[in-house]
């Protein structure tokens, strides 16, 4: 019988990575402000020196937890489009669904975004701007995929399941397993019927 060839040792993490991952961790557990350079280097086990020389300052960190946070949301978002092919309708539900599941986590704090945008109300702060332009790109998908419903209002439509979507996040923080997020898919599927063009009858 052949020898299994041995695998070569892992390469320990980068500096950069343990920072990252450990700053991702307390960020979102904690919220960005409440968290100091000092406990994130603690816990990556790298110095102070060893930060800013990945990152220019917690500012430049926290926008970067951010960008990488935002892909992860577009990663789960278009998982669940992907169950449902050519049918936004069913690929909103699909995405409740996922996050009814996200909700059961009871690590679970909401979008890390949303808690951004409210953490740090100046406009020129740069995790408020990675936030907006997040919000922003959402908005514009949701608006699109409630064109793509045929509703009367696309924009309407579009911003009233983004204030749903917006609803569920933070109501989840606050209730849990059994808070308004669980009826958010119901709550959605309802406006959108509302919201699509009647259909045409005949003369």
């Amino acid at each position: 019988m052949a020898d299994h060839p041995t695998l070569p040792p892992q390469a320990p993490k980068r500096a950069a990575d343990r920072i990252r991952e450990s700053a991702r961790e307390l960020f979102y557990a904690q919220g960005i402000r409440a968290v100091g350079v000092d406990q994130i280097v603690t816990k990556a086990g790298v110095t102070k020196p060893s930060l800013y020389r990945a990152f220019p300052s917690k500012d430049a960190l926290a926008a970067d937890y951010l960008r990488t946070y935002d892909e992860g949301f577009w990663q789960r978002f278009e998982e669940a489009a992907a169950e449902a092919p050519g049918d936004p309708r069913g690929q909103i539900r699909a995405f409740f669904a996922r996050h009814r599941s996200r909700v059961n986590n009871n690590l679970y704090r909401g979008c890390a975004l949303t808690n951004a945008a409210v953490e740090y109300p100046d406009a020129d702060h740069p995790a408020r701007k990675v936030a907006e332009e997040a919000k922003t790109a959402l908005r514009t998908r949701l608006r699109q995929m409630a064109m793509e419903m045929g509703a009367r209002d696309p924009e309407a439509l579009g911003d009233g399941l983004m204030l749903i979507m917006e609803g569920a996040f933070v109501t989840s923080q606050l209730f849990g397993k059994g808070g308004p997020a669980v009826v958010a898919a119901e709550m959605a599927d309802r406006l959108i019927e509302a919201s699509l063009k009647p259909a045409e009858t005949a003369d």
